[in-house]
């Protein structure tokens, strides 16, 4: 991690904050405030219980329900219960009392919508009108973006592979730029969804193939804290989404600034280098040469490696191993025997209950009482910490040792929560801080565990899959949200049930602190069940320098698959 690395590596996760941006930028965008029926003609006196005022605007400070109705006089004479989503005309009353049990006619909202604009002067809501029988449109907009976030992380996972990645961030850059401002002049709701899954799509790329990227810049003994901290911009690009959403309550305005926020990466993006081992797997030689000697001058180094010794490494791995790699592998070879199949399982629990109780934690901070902007920044700064004592526990007490604790407390915090009264806000916020902080060790810590647990062969099949029911849970996890309409805790319940499920599955993992990773499935199994290494067996003889560059190589391709 030399001057060169470290140049490459924040010029790249700088542009993962507008991953973290995009991700949650809908907590305010897509904000339903209070809001009645229209009003079929000029008010002269509304009242709201027991107070009288001249115009609706001046109730919203009154309104604590969406069961409250408004009564309201026109010139005309006429009166006028509004509700949410109907109004009543009150016949044969000319008296202005909020109680009334006379004949009523209803009427469906055809005027339009009266919204509360005293915190926010335009949402997406309140741009297309979804309420009532269109609410179901808002709640669809977050699952949206993160269903694009699926797809966009396996598209471009495998664009990456074949054309690299350089190009690929280079694509995403501009798309997150592009489709971010594009999606402040939509022109309807459905062109609005459209862009914005575009924009997912986009942005999921960008992340999955920054994380390859950095990785194989990154050396060796610096990989585990670089490739961590990639995840701690993103949380830094939450902490801006709540920074912006204070300043600006407009929402076509607020995407535009959330949109320049990383302009500058996308104006120099196209100086970043393609990594050498993409450039070595395209036997691009040449081309992978010029970029060390790149490397070796920045970082001052007067003897830089030769491509041509790298080269025949490769070669001699590949001749010892190509009886293995003859055969293809595929999702199955996950459930090769009980042992592995039972890993798999809890490991794709372990995944899934990360992504859905990050997510969980992150949106409902906004419904926590007291002020959302303040709530939604501490919820993104309570990561940063998090990141550092997922690195220390890791290399101290162990993968599964950390793991565990983490997982179990955060079940602990969920059920604990559902204790304190709801008049603490200070006290409930703290607890969702401390349960973001628990998931989001054990989230971070699941990438580098899995490819641990897995041996060379389907390394990269086992992360893959384990990624793919990370996205599984970060869609799942609006609608958990939304079922605080059911019942307030009900979205903690489920995250407290699934987190202390994983944690009592992941104790029948194995550690692999400390252990040689495995190469074939047969070890992979036997791994945790014998005290002794899987890999007990000597390799040929080499002479020391080449066996330390086969170990170089071998490490460095190992990182480039995860």
């Amino acid at each position: 991690f030399y001057r060169f690395q470290a140049c490459v590596y924040f010029a790249s996760v700088f542009q993962a904050m507008s991953c973290g941006i995009h991700y949650l930028a809908s907590v305010f965008m897509a904000v339903t405030p209070n809001f009645v029926c229209g009003i079929p003609g000029n008010v002269s006196s509304v009242l709201f219980y027991n107070s009288c005022k001249s115009s609706i605007e001046d109730i919203w400070t009154l309104w604590t329900s969406p069961e409250n109705y408004v009564v309201v006089q026109l010139e005309n004479g006429d009166i006028w219960e509004l509700n949410q989503c109907s109004r009543s005309k009150r016949e044969g009353s000319l008296d202005l009392t909020y109680e009334y049990k006379g004949n009523k006619s209803v009427f469906s909202c055809s005027d339009g919508f009266l919204y509360d604009d005293t915190k926010w002067k335009s949402t997406v809501v309140t741009q297309w009108d979804l309420v009532c029988d269109r609410e179901w449109l808002a709640k669809l907009i977050q699952p949206t973006f993160m269903l694009g976030v699926l797809i966009g992380a396996v598209i471009f996972g495998d664009i990456a592979d074949r054309l690299g990645r350089q190009r690929v961030i280079w694509f995403t850059s501009a798309g997150q730029f592009v489709f971010g401002i594009a999606v402040a002049f939509t022109f309807d709701y459905y062109s609005f969804v459209t862009v914005r899954f575009l924009l997912a799509m986009v942005s999921s790329g960008y992340l999955v193939v920054a994380f390859v990227y950095v990785t194989e810049f990154v050396g060796i003994k610096a990989r585990t804290w670089a490739s961590m901290h990639v995840h701690a911009f993103f949380a830094v690009g939450i902490m801006i989404v709540a920074l912006v959403g204070f300043l600006v309550r407009t929402w076509w305005v607020y995407q535009i600034f959330l949109s320049i926020a990383t302009l500058p990466f996308v104006l120099c993006c196209w100086m970043l280098p393609e990594t050498p081992f993409w450039l070595l797997s395209e036997k691009r030689y040449e081309d992978a040469q010029k970029v060390i000697n790149i490397m070796a001058r920045w970082n001052k180094i007067s003897a830089p490696s030769k491509v041509s010794e790298l080269c025949s490494v490769q070669d001699d791995l590949g001749s010892d191993n190509d009886t293995s790699s003859t055969k293809k592998h595929n999702i199955l070879d996950l459930f090769c025997n009980w042992h592995i199949a039972r890993r798999t399982i809890t490991v794709w629990l372990i995944w899934f209950t990360g992504s859905l109780g990050y997510y969980v934690f992150s949106l409902s901070s906004v419904s926590l009482g007291g002020n959302e902007y303040l709530n939604l920044f501490l919820i993104g700064a309570v990561e940063l910490p998090c990141y550092i004592i997922a690195c220390i526990g890791m290399d101290k007490l162990g993968r599964r040792n950390t793991l565990i604790p983490f997982l179990i407390l955060s079940a602990l915090i969920c059920v604990s929560i559902m204790f304190i009264p709801q008049d603490f806000n200070i006290l409930i916020i703290l607890a969702n801080m401390a349960g973001k902080f628990s998931i989001g060790v054990a989230f971070g810590l699941i990438y580098l565990y899995t490819a641990e647990l897995y041996p060379t062969i389907v390394r990269s099949l086992a992360v893959g899959s384990g990624s793919m029911m990370c996205r599984v849970g970060s869609v799942v996890a609006p609608f958990c949200v939304y079922l605080r309409s059911v019942w307030i805790f009900m979205p903690l319940l489920l995250v407290g049930i699934m987190a202390l499920l994983s944690g009592i599955l992941t104790i029948m993992l194995p550690e692999t602190l400390g252990k040689p990773l495995t190469n074939t499935l047969v070890e992979a199994t036997e791994m945790g069940r014998s005290k002794k290494s899987c890999s007990g067996k000597t390799p040929p003889a080499h002479s020391g320098a080449t066996l330390e560059k086969i170990e170089m190589f071998h490490q460095e391709a190992l990182s480039a698959e995860k």
